[in-house]
């Protein structure tokens, strides 16, 4: 339950950043923006400190990717361009591998290694897809 609310306002975060992409963003709105960030990622962070052995370190992971996409997507929002729309996408593909890779610390043997895989699988296609953004 509880990471499915995390993963909820993840996902309203990014909706909203989406939103106010379509005005300009001033100096000051993108300074109050940004301590906004820093202050969402303190109190993430400081949730995962309530948990345990490898729920604690993938609440990390997702606390801090969390924070990095919203700063990407915060410079995409103030000074719009192909390369931090790319640092944007990169910035999640970085996210979404390491707490797959996180998760699967929790697995054993073959489940482990097929989870490793596939994690690496996706960040490999997130890394071709993101490549074709700079050719296309």
């Amino acid at each position: 339950m509880k990471k499915h609310l995390v993963m909820l306002a993840i996902a309203s975060s990014f909706l909203v950043a989406g939103q106010a992409g379509a005005q300009a963003m001033d100096k000051n709105a993108y300074k109050a923006e940004k301590d906004k960030i820093e202050a969402s990622y303190k109190a993430d962070k400081a949730a995962c400190d309530a948990m345990k052995d490898n729920a604690k370190d993938v609440c990390q992971k997702e606390a801090k990717g969390k924070e990095n996409v919203a700063k990407a997507e915060l410079e995409q929002q103030y000074k719009p361009s192909d390369s931090h729309m790319r640092k944007v996408a990169e910035e999640k593909a970085k996210m979404n591998y390491e707490v797959a890779k996180e998760k699967c610390d929790d697995l054993k043997g073959d489940q482990k290694d097929a989870c490793t895989k596939q994690a690496k699988a996706d960040e490999t296609k997130a890394k071709a897809d993101i490549k074709a953004m700079k050719k296309g």
